[in-house]
């Protein structure tokens, strides 16, 4: 009976190493996918902060706390379709920022 036990949640383990093994590269991936977004310069509206926001063109005290109350953005254009900013606004910031999702 031991044995048989012993034997069963060997399989079980050998079964789940595989899923552990691609969570974590997922999660990697997820990590990866920010840092790209970091090298190239874009600003995540959904994460960034009222200081990183202000230095986009267009974007002051005022704005920035706007954007950061109206999170979580599916999309960066939803800075427009929720009237947080105006869209000449967005059209010189949208090639500079980014909304990540988690």
């Amino acid at each position: 009976m031991k044995r048989f036990v012993i034997t069963l949640l060997a399989a079980l383990l050998a079964l789940a190493a595989p899923l552990y093994a691609a969570d974590k590269d997922t999660k990697a991936a997820g990590k990866s996918a920010a840092t790209t977004a970091q090298a190239e310069g874009k600003i995540d509206i959904n994460h960034a902060k009222a200081d990183e926001l202000m230095k986009l063109d267009g974007i002051g005290e005022a704005r920035a706390k706007s954007i950061i109350k109206g999170r979580p953005y599916k999309g960066k254009d939803e800075l427009v379709d929720k009237n947080i900013i105006p869209q000449a606004v967005y059209d010189k910031i949208k090639d500079q920022i980014i909304a990540k999702q988690k």
